[in-house]
């Protein structure tokens, strides 16, 4: 019962404000419009372009004002409203992002998701999502479909981030952005936009800054970007998106449960077989370069005619305890996607058909560590990878009723070639014609409500990283993950469009699973382990109290109940089928209250729960539960043409002990990566506005 005190006392203090009125403090005025109902919400996800009630498949929306209910440095605590999401920070600048458990075998980063930054495919060909390159104010947007969305997007059996950087509302000016906190916590931000209705522009650069909590968790990063929008002519519009970042992080290493309990903030300690992380100089230097254009041409009445395409550069370096690698990976690609669309009376049809080419080529080094610098080579690597989808999709909308189907067919191939070998030694490997399709369903009971119902087949094929780990011995026998999904849902309005509801449910059953396997010196390996069977229900609600125009309420509530199992799954000796995956806990639980009154004053409280978590195969070993309780308090107007936003807050107010990114099945019980105890900060947001 204690684990659920925090999030009963949100919603008993939010009780007398029933009788008070209601809109979201983002709006720098409260209008009459905006007191009435929770707005109506338009997605583009399955190149849908309409409104969310008329999509069959799981998807959650996170938009700007839902962004800044935190520090405005980590989109972390918003990522984690969305019910089946799972964002971790294992230090500062070390990210993982997880959908319905995808993240099991990811070490840190992105896995099993594939990711659009303004249409722009991010998901490198070799499976590399630098996340951690964007910067907050990057992101204004983003849509996460949850479930495989390998008809249209190809492999990615977790989902599909779609990520915004253009602001939903644009106005010419100039802004400032400054917030500070524990733990030398420093994010700058300055933004410049300039243009008109036929061209608009926004030029952004970034600086973060940490010291982390940890010993070894020192952070810093600078982005920079310029994203353009313009009209060519009658029929084109033409977007153009730049962005470089350099970013260096720290990474303290995981710790033994004793080690946890003594000092959560020290770094990994020596062992007698491997040195310890502050002696390794363990950190990533990590530089990316993106360039992209999107031309959308309309060619006729009906059709359309939607082409990106993009080049992206990225380095890294990285001394860790086992070696010191350096990578360089230049990447070139493309979408293309044609559209037919036709309307009548009540009825539509839309017809979405095109192709995504990706073409990685990629240096791998690895040394020896002597103390954070490299010495005698070890391996010597180039590595070429490609990737080509086709996808088609059928939309039929008639009445109340909503039919979709589609399919996509892909072919991933790698080419390895070891210089270090005398020989050298050249391998190749591919995966290919994995054919995913996807059969979708949704009935409009009244204006207001719509169940569905959606049947896809996701597959994804080993990265790089997995089929050559650092240090490890190449491992082309790992086959991709494959498996079909199961999922109804509703969604709706009710109570005069103050309440908004998102319920589903889901089956997936997972083949050839593809787990993480840790030596005692932290190296990491892979294999197929058989099938998972991963069931559960997730819900969403938001409700906008009762207010008048002086005040503006709204209380929202997510929830992910899994029962995520392996089905068949032997590892040598032993069987371990049956057991909780580890990595995700059964239950999460997230609760939000935003208040803003009309004369600039606003509040923001957040809580989130999570259940325990099996951090390794056999269910030997558990994180404990935790809550989580923020909150964020502010003053913003507008003065003619100057507007400000200064606010300070505390985040981890319960000042909980919790690991936040556990290192699975790792060697020695070295799961535990401390998260911060209670932290504060403050910040300012000027701008002037033309």
């Amino acid at each position: 019962m204690k684990k659920w005190l925090p999030v009963f006392s949100v919603i008993f203090f939010a009780r007398p404000l029933h009788a008070q009125n209601d809109t979201t403090h983002n709006s720098r005025a409260i209008t009459k419009d905006t007191v009435r109902a929770l707005p109506q919400v338009t997605v583009h996800a399955y190149e849908q372009y309409g409104p969310v009630l008329t999509l069959p498949a799981a998807v959650n929306i996170i938009r700007a004002e839902d962004l800044t209910h935190d520090d405005n440095v980590s989109i972390l605590s918003a990522v984690n409203t969305a019910p089946g999401v799972r964002m971790e920070e294992r230090s500062p600048g070390s990210y993982r992002f997880g959908i319905r458990g995808s993240s099991l075998e990811s070490p840190f980063g992105v896995r099993n998701i594939k990711v659009y930054y303004n249409g722009i495919p991010y998901t490198d060909p070799s499976g590399n999502t630098y996340l951690n390159q964007l910067g907050f104010y990057n992101i204004t947007s983003l849509e996460i479909i949850k479930g495989p969305g390998s008809s249209l997007y190809g492999s990615g059996i977790g989902g599909v981030l779609l990520i915004s950087s253009i602001p939903e509302s644009w106005q010419p000016g100039v802004t400032m952005n400054y917030t500070g906190g524990s733990y030398g916590l420093s994010n700058t931000e300055g933004e410049v936009r300039f243009g008109d209705t036929n061209s608009r522009n926004v030029i952004r650069y970034q600086h973060l800054g940490s010291d982390g909590y940890r010993q070894q968790s020192a952070m810093h990063n600078d982005v920079a970007s310029w994203d353009g929008e313009m009209k060519a002519g009658a029929k084109n519009e033409l977007s153009v998106h730049f962005l470089y970042g350099d970013l260096y992080y720290q990474t303290p290493g995981a710790l033994t449960l004793q080690e946890y309990n003594a000092d959560a903030a020290s770094a990994r300690p020596a062992t007698p077989t491997a040195p310890g992380a502050v002696q390794a100089h363990a950190a990533i230097f990590q530089k990316t370069f993106l360039a992209g254009f999107t031309d959308i041409w309309r060619i006729a009445h009906n059709w359309s005619n939607t082409t990106t395409l993009y080049g992206d550069y990225a380095t890294q370096l990285n001394p860790n305890l086992r070696n010191y690698s350096r990578t360089s990976e230049p990447s070139f690609g493309g979408r293309t996607v044609f559209t037919y669309k036709e309307v009548k009376d009540r009825s539509s049809f839309q017809w979405v058909t095109g192709c995504e080419v990706q073409q990685e080529l990629a240096d791998d080094r690895t040394y020896n560590n002597v103390n954070g610098d490299p010495q005698s080579l070890q391996t010597d690597q180039e590595i070429a990878n490609g990737q080509v989808m086709g996808f088609t999709q059928l939309m039929w909308q008639t009445g109340a009723w909503v039919f979709e189907g589609g399919a996509s067919i892909s072919s991933l191939n790698v080419e390895l070639t070891t210089l270090s070998a005398s020989p050298s030694v050249e391998q190749d490997k591919t995966y290919g014609s994995q054919l995913a399709p996807r059969v979708a369903v949704l009935n409009r009971l009244t204006d207001n409500l719509s169940v569905y119902v959606d049947v896809e087949r996701g597959f994804s094929p080993p990265t790089i990283s997995e089929l050559v780990p650092t240090g490890s011995d190449v491992n082309f026998n790992l086959s991709p993950e494959q498996g079909w999904n199961y999922e109804a849902g509703f969604r709706g309005f009710a109570l005069k469009q103050k309440l908004y509801f998102d319920v589903n449910i889901f089956y997936f059953q997972l083949q050839k699973t593809i787990v993480e396997r840790r030596d005692s010196s932290g190296g990491d390996h892979y294999t197929n382990s058989g099938s998972t069977a991963q069931g559960g229900v997730e819900a969403y609600l938001k409700y906008k109290l009762n207010s008048s125009r002086r005040i503006s309420s709204v209380i929202r509530l997510g929830y992910s109940g899994y029962s995520f199992r392996y089905d068949k799954f032997m590892q040598l000796n032993n069987d371990y089928s049956g057991k909780q995956l580890p990595g995700t806990p059964a239950d999460a639980l997230s609760a939000g209250l935003a208040l803003a009154f009309s004369f600039g004053i606003y509040v923001d409280v957040d809580y989130y729960f999570s259940d325990r978590i099996a951090l390794n195969d056999a269910n030997t070993a558990y994180s404990t539960p935790y809550n989580l309780l923020g909150s964020k308090v502010g003053y913003k107007r507008q003065i003619r043409k100057i507007a400000f936003d200064v606010y300070a807050g505390s985040n981890n107010i319960l000042n909980q002990k919790y690991s936040l990114g556990n290192d699975i099945n790792a060697v020695n019980g070295r799961y535990y990566n401390a998260a911060a105890p209670v932290s504060f900060y403050a910040g300012l947001s000027l701008s002037y506005l033309k």
